[in-house]
């Protein structure tokens, strides 16, 4: 059992899937007449913390501490909380920073500050200071790439090749059914020339900002793989942009970046569906499978910080799609 899910061993014949078993089990235990569905099982994967008081969010991020020291904290930031507070109501990161700083460094201290962002889906190793000094030395790091985050996506499709680094500048754009809408898009700067195959200049748009993303797959399992993605920059959904469009693999669970001119539901591969045991229209339900694993140290700033563990739901797409938990960490290949 793991964050309070339990995951089965599977069968090599038809059987339920895991979580069916797992919350089969937790109905009959409660005197429930069915188990929920297997969305319904999703959703509780994903939304555990959405109705909790901050100080009750703090001591989550308390028990998820990856490293302390004077000038910084890194705590493991949990899927589905938004960084800032929602008008709908409900914990964010922000308002959980007072508390979490009094229960770090004493009563009388002040809160915490945020060194970086991590959207409200994605979840890992989250950057804080508790002086404003410390916080802007970290994000100086992060701008100057003495310092960068690096992530686990699980992607649908293998990336070709296997590593590299993608140099597209990103734009926003207006996107416009089912109703108008915006994302962040690709604006590159060349093109390969129909005749000769060169590298041909377009220009590009004034407003795109230069966006660098370094990637590598550790390991594949038919239509999916799990892929370390460093982003060298820092624009908005560059990870999410650069894997969906540059690449052709969006991220699992990507609902909004799997189709540029739609916010409709991902759709999934048949064999990629049969492998986490879902329907389509229960592919709904999976949330964003990107995850903050590590910050990459420099000789200058070595931040020893545990890793965090993927969230519930990466894990459970991890077993089902039996990718390795630990591929991890081994360097790069050289050519």
């Amino acid at each position: 059992m793991r964050n309070g899910f339990c995951f089965c061993a599977l069968r090599p014949h038809p059987a339920p899937s895991s979580l069916t078993l797992c919350f089969s089990f937790l109905w009959d235990q409660e005197g429930e007449r069915e188990p929920p569905s297997i969305g319904q099982q999703l959703k509780r994967l994903t939304r555990p913390l959405l109705r909790v008081h901050p100080n009750v969010l703090a001591k989550v991020l308390r028990k998820g501490l990856l490293f302390q020291s004077p000038d910084l904290v890194v705590v493991d930031k949990p899927y589905g909380i938004p960084m800032e507070d929602c008008p709908g109501g409900g914990p964010s990161i922000r308002a959980a920073l007072p508390a979490l700083a009094q229960m770090l460094y004493g009563t009388g201290t002040g809160s915490l500050h945020l060194c970086h962002w991590l959207g409200k889906d994605t979840s890992g190793a989250l950057l804080l200071a508790p002086h404003p000094a410390s916080a802007r030395d970290v994000q100086l790091q992060l701008r100057t790439q003495r310092l960068l985050p690096s992530f686990w996506v699980v992607t649908v499709g293998v990336p070709v090749p296997s590593q590299g680094v993608i140099d597209i500048p990103l734009v926003e754009r207006e996107a416009s059914r089912p109703r108008k809408h915006f994302k962040m898009a690709l604006a590159p700067r060349f093109r390969v020339g129909e005749a000769d195959g060169q590298l041909v200049s377009v220009g590009g748009d004034r407003s795109a900002l230069p966006a660098l993303t370094r990637y590598r797959v550790l390991a594949t399992a038919g239509p999916a793989a799990l892929v370390e993605v460093t982003p060298l920059t820092g624009v908005r959904h560059q990870v999410r942009v650069h894997m969906a469009q540059a690449l052709g693999c969006p991220l699992l669970g990507d609902h909004k970046y799997s189709r540029w001119s739609s916010l409709e539901p991902q759709t999934l591969p048949t064999r990629l569906l049969n492998l986490l045991s879902l329907s389509q229209p229960q592919a709904r339900d999976l949330g964003l499978h990107l995850h903050c694993r590590r910050l990459i140290p420099t000789p200058e700033n070595p931040l020893p910080h545990r890793l965090p563990p993927p969230p519930a739901h990466f894990l459970h797409s991890l077993r089902r799609l039996r990718l390795p938990l630990s591929p991890v960490d081994r360097p790069p290949e050289t050519d």
